[in-house]
């Protein structure tokens, strides 16, 4: 089986490609040429056929959709980028998607096409966090990246061509602060998923593609994986280093934001049984990557570093200055 695996170079899509060469598939590793990625992908250059290009760019698209019988569709603009420039997350989520759905409709060989979607589709479940994959999809306001997946997800469906989504909940790798961590509510119910998990979970479903022709699943970490943002952020910076009581919790959001428990993750892992890591094995593995030099420096510098990371929190910007955001993070109520 040849498989042809967009996003290679992000976080997911690294993991999926080390499993597809771990189980010994012939792949086809698609991304960006930018630096950072050619960076990441020389190391498996002998294992795969490494392609650089553009989603938008329809005859190379073309020729490597002719070549393989499995696609992997990770490639995608993500938050926080996503938000800050909609029309860019609009031309690669959306306008990419269609160019490599209007190839699967013109080869001959029609792979099938395995799409990651998003829990964001979802929209804000701080209150009714119990999410299944019949559940209504209603994005959070300004969630341009929600908006692009439900649109490919709806092209998808009305192609005709064999498919299988995947709703990824909060996918963990090696979290990296960012202002974007101010946005999820602190009391929002959290399901992660690792990584490594996750690329696993792709490339098992190569062997069932079958069962899995035409459905829609949530995938999460199950029940093991399960937590709050709080206490997350909490188990997160103690192994950073960093004293989370400086942490202010008026930089947070109040809403609209997405992530839940999925009620239904269990469907997806009894077909795939990719559900291996829990709280307890991602926090070692973090705990294990991170550098001791890191936790010295963050433990000496807690104050300054957690200060100017609120300073770039856009729900404490609101707050402070009650601006056209306002009611975006805390709701017409709160002002």
């Amino acid at each position: 089986m040849k498989v042809l695996l967009t996003g290679a170079g992000g976080s997911v899509g690294f993991e999926t490609l080390k499993e597809l060469i771990r189980q010994h598939y012939d792949v086809i590793a698609f991304d960006l040429p930018k630096q950072r990625i050619k960076k990441r992908l020389k190391v498996y250059q002998k294992q795969a056929t490494i392609v650089y290009g553009d989603l938008l760019d329809a005859p190379l698209v073309s020729s490597l959709v002719s070549k393989v019988d499995v696609i992997i569709h990770l490639a995608a603009v993500i938050p926080p980028l996503a938000d800050q420039k909609p029309e860019l997350a609009r031309k690669v989520n959306f306008y990419g998607s269609q160019v490599l759905i209007s190839a699967i409709l013109n080869s001959e060989n029609r792979p099938f096409l395995l799409y990651s979607s998003s829990v964001s589709v979802y929209g804000d479940r701080v209150q009714d966090y119990w999410i299944t994959v019949e559940d209504p999809l209603n994005p959070s306001v300004g969630d341009y990246y929600a908006e692009t997946k439900i649109a490919v997800e709806e092209m998808i469906r009305a192609s005709g061509i064999s498919y299988a989504i995947f709703r990824l909940t909060g996918i963990m790798g090696h979290p990296k602060t960012d202002p974007l961590m101010f946005h999820m509510p602190l009391d929002t119910k959290l399901e992660i998923a690792s990584t490594i998990d996750t690329g696993y979970a792709f490339v098992e479903a190569l062997k069932h593609l079958e069962t899995l022709n035409h459905h829609i699943y949530n995938l999460g970490g199950g029940e093991k994986c399960r937590t709050t943002y709080r206490d997350f952020l909490v188990s997160m910076f103690q192994i950073y280093g960093l004293n989370v009581h400086y942490v202010k919790e008026i930089a947070f959001a109040k809403k609209n934001f997405h992530c839940g428990y999925f009620k239904d993750s269990h469907v997806l892992n009894d077909i795939l049984h990719f559900q291996r890591d829990t709280l307890d094995t991602y926090y070692q593995r973090v705990n294990q990557e991170t550098k001791r030099a890191t936790r010295f420096f963050a433990r000496l510098f807690s104050r300054p570093i957690i200060y100017f990371l609120q300073r770039k929190s856009e729900p404490l910007t609101a707050r402070k200055h009650k601006n056209s955001l306002y009611e975006r993070f805390f709701g017409k109520e709160e002002k």
